[in-house]
Order: C-alpha cells, then sequence, then structure tokens
C-alpha cells in the first residue's frame, strides 16, 4: 500500500500553479533552446557538407554540436535552477503541507525565494549541500535499494535488474526531499539537519522502495506516453533539415519529452515523496545503528558530519530535533 495520495498531491500543486508555470516556462525554454541550437548546428553543418559532398554526415555532426553547445550552457546553469526553481517550489509545497497561506501569482515566487534565502543564503550552499546529499544517496540505493529485497523471483534477475533501474531514476529527486526536510525542520544548519534526514531515509528505506516501486510506473509511463505523442510532429519539423531525419527526431523528441517531465511531471512526483517522507518519519528519532551503517558505507557521510560541525561555529547539538518535523 502506498503512503501517498495523489489528489492531494493534485491539489498541493494546483495551488502553486504560478510556480508550475514557471517551472514549465524554464524548461520549456531549455528545451526550445536545444531544439534550435540542434536545429541551426545541422543547418549549418549541412551547409558545410556541401561543399564536401556529403551534406548528410556533416548535418549529423553539427547537429550534435549544437546539442553539446547548449547542454554545456544548461550545465553551468544548473546551480540557478536549483536555488531559484526547484528549492523554491519545494519551499511553498511545504507551508501548504502546513496548512499556511500562501501569495497568489509572482508573489508566490517571490515568497518562496526568501524562504529559501533565510535557509541557505547562497545558491551556492545549497548546491554543495545538494551534491554531497546526491553522492550519499547514490550509494546507499546502489547497495541498498532493491526490489529483490520485496520480489525475490528465482530466474528473473533481468527483469529484476530492470525494474530497479527505473526505480532508481524514479528517486533522482529523492534530495530534494531532503531539502524540504531542511526548510521544514527550520533548520539553521543544512549540513546538521541534511545528515539526520539521511538517517532517517535509511531506516525507512524498505517504505521508500515501496512507493518508489509505484511511482516509478506512473513517471516513466507518462514521460513515454508524451514522447510517443510528440515523435511524430518532430518528424515533420525535422524533415525541414535533409539528411537528419533519423538521429535528430530521436534527439529533440528525447528533449521535448524531457522538458514536460522536468516541468509537469517530476513534481508529481516529488511531492509524493515528500508526503512519503513526512508521514513514515514523523516522530522518529536517528537510530545510531543505522548512523554507523552510513558512516561505514562511504566517507562521504563523515565529510558530511565535519562540514556540520565547522558551519558557522554550530555544533551538531544545535539542530533541531527529528520531532519537531511533524509541525
Amino acid at each position: 500500500m502506498k503512503d501517498f495520495r495523489i489528489i492531494e498531491i493534485i491539489g498541493l500543486l494546483r495551488r502553486t500553479a504560478p510556480f508550475l508555470v514557471f517551472r514549465f516556462l524554464i524548461y520549456i525554454g531549455i528545451t526550445l533552446a536545444y531544439v534550435i541550437g540542434t536545429g541551426a548546428g545541422a543547418g549549418v553543418g549541412y551547409g558545410i557538407g556541401m561543399i564536401g559532398d556529403n551534406p548528410g554526415g556533416f548535418s549529423i555532426w553539427g547537429g550534435v554540436i549544437g546539442f553539446g553547445v547548449v547542454g554545456a550552457v544548461v550545465y553551468m546553469l544548473r546551480e540557478y535552477l536549483l536555488y531559484m526553481v526547484k528549492a523554491g517550489h519545494i519551499a511553498v509545497l511545504v507551508e501548504l503541507m502546513e496548512g499556511k497561506a500562501l501569495p497568489e501569482g509572482r508573489g508566490q515566487i517571490d515568497h518562496a525565494q526568501k524562504v529559501v534565502r533565510e535557509r541557505f543564503v547562497e545558491s551556492s550552499v545549497l548546491f554543495a549541500v545538494d551534491q554531497l546529499i546526491k553522492g550519499i544517496l547514490r550509494i546507499f540505493n546502489r547497495t541498498f535499494f532493491t526490489i529483490a529485497s520485496l520480489l525475490p523471483v528465482p530466474g528473473m534477475k533481468g527483469l529484476v535488474r530492470f525494474i530497479n533501474t527505473v526505480i532508481n531514476l524514479s528517486l533522482t529527486f529523492l534530495d530534494e526531499v531532503i531539502l524540504a526536510y531542511n526548510i521544514r525542520t527550520r533548520s539553521d544548519n543544512p549540513w546538521a539537519s541534511s545528515r539526520t534526514a539521511l538517517i532517517l531515509y535509511a531506516q525507512n528505506y524498505k517504505a521508500f522502495l515501496k512507493n518508489a516501486f509505484f511511482l516509478a510506473f506512473f513517471i516513466w509511463g507518462m514521460t513515454f506516453l508524451v514522447f510517443l505523442v510528440i515523435l511524430a510532429p518532430v518528424a515533420g519539423l525535422v524533415a525541414l533539415f535533409p539528411g537528419t531525419a533519423g538521429p535528430l527526431t530521436l534527439l529533440i523528441a528525447l528533449v521535448l519529452a524531457w522538458g514536460v517531465k522536468q516541468a509537469v511531471i517530476e513534481p508529481i512526483g516529488m511531492t509524493a515523496l515528500m508526503q512519503v517522507f513526512f508521514k513514515v518519519t514523523n516522530g522518529q528519532e536517528p537510530n545510531a545503528e543505522w548512523e554507523a551503517r552510513l558512516e561505514k558505507l562511504t566517507g562521504k557521510f563523515g565529510e558530511l558530519k565535519q562540514k556540520a560541525l565547522a558551519w558557522r561555529g554550530t555544533q551538531a547539538s544545535a539542530e533541531p530535533a527529528p520531532a519537531d518535523a511533524g509541525g
């Protein structure tokens, strides 16, 4: 039985519609940049290829180079996207879950960014915390997060491996859920509260496995459906660039599907896992046994502790107690 409620999630997202629109504009803008960059590169490559009597080959390479240039720009913007878009949306969702009123329209986005700045003074701090959390989660999930622990089916290793891959892909925003814990507990030490959240996650990992199983099929099923729907229109668009129809059609369709996933589908999965986290960890204390297991599993967890102790001279004991996470 799952621990999230789809109807409630839809209601929460509807009430944060300004942020959904903001996300949509950002990620669709990125998607269009990929499409334009790829198309422009393909066009330039085609023109150069006409000179060398190989327009198709040069066109494909031009498209790949154009795609790569846009990808490099997006990579450099990833800190801004996390700080201003994702963390901001998390902040207003947390406040809604606590029963607080939110401003309407653009004011909601401004309010969210103020909340994020109170917890993470600079984007570089949030980004550093997020990257360390991701590293720890990656190692932990690879070690413990396997559907085989719930479905030990002999002779089905290939199927189990595939299901594990899909489920782990659906957990790519678990780091954002831990950022939600930081905001909800109003922590003054993001390193210490992230450490607590990771322990709470680890000691409840089977509950997350169960819920991720349901979410995986929804998230990736919807993404695949979007990909199929846009494939034909993209093929018509790419046909304007002779000699590139096959590879570029697939590439652009994948990028467009990714954009819709980031803008619309991902918030559903993120909100669902936020619900799961706050429900299953409510009132719990970090388990010392799981803390020790995490320390043995990866040195990154010890690094998190050192950063928590060094944060503005704050000691780990100054962190808000996990029992306060419920309100």
